[in-house]
């Protein structure tokens, strides 16, 4: 049955800039620079759930060469939904955020501002055994930073003794 996590992708409206700016201002490799795809079996894949005819755009970034990647997707024959969902509010159903681990979280923030990144609380909280703290892409999709306190633990198991 299930076995694993490939990817989340992220509806965004210009995949070019989204990948350059994950990128330079992320730091994510680019694993697969965009691509189109159209045809047949595009249209056989998508085809119940973008209006026709589905082209889809994409780029593949991450940290390496693993299945736990971002798809940054754009679908440039269909219409955008204005005004775009508000980063701010976290609690409408669907993907709320994705969380990216990082070693020494107000270094990062630090670096991450003056890249002109927008974070969405003012500070850095500890919570279960993690230091967090959260910001928006340019297109509202959210993420959370995580430090681990312990280091040999998966993420999820920092609160437990």
């Amino acid at each position: 049955m299930l076995h694993g996590f490939a990817h989340a992708a992220l509806c965004v409206p210009d995949v070019d800039e989204a990948t350059r700016w994950y990128s330079e201002v992320l730091g994510l490799q680019i694993l697969s620079p965009p691509y189109r795809m159209a045809g047949p079996e595009i249209e056989r894949d998508l085809g119940e759930l973008v209006p026709a005819p589905v082209v889809v755009k994409a780029a593949i970034v991450g940290f390496g060469p693993d299945d736990h990647v971002i798809e940054l997707i754009e679908y440039p024959d269909a219409e955008m939904p204005v005004p775009p969902p508000d980063p701010s509010s976290i609690v409408q159903p669907g993907l709320t955020h994705l969380g990216l681990l990082c070693e020494d979280i107000e270094q990062t923030r630090r670096k991450l501002t003056e890249r002109g990144v927008r974070f969405l609380v003012s500070g850095v909280a500890d919570v279960v055994g993690l230091r967090t703290t959260w910001f928006a892409d340019p297109w509202g999709n959210v993420f959370i930073l995580l430090e681990k306190r312990r280091s040999q633990h998966p993420y999820w198991a920092q609160y437990r003794q």
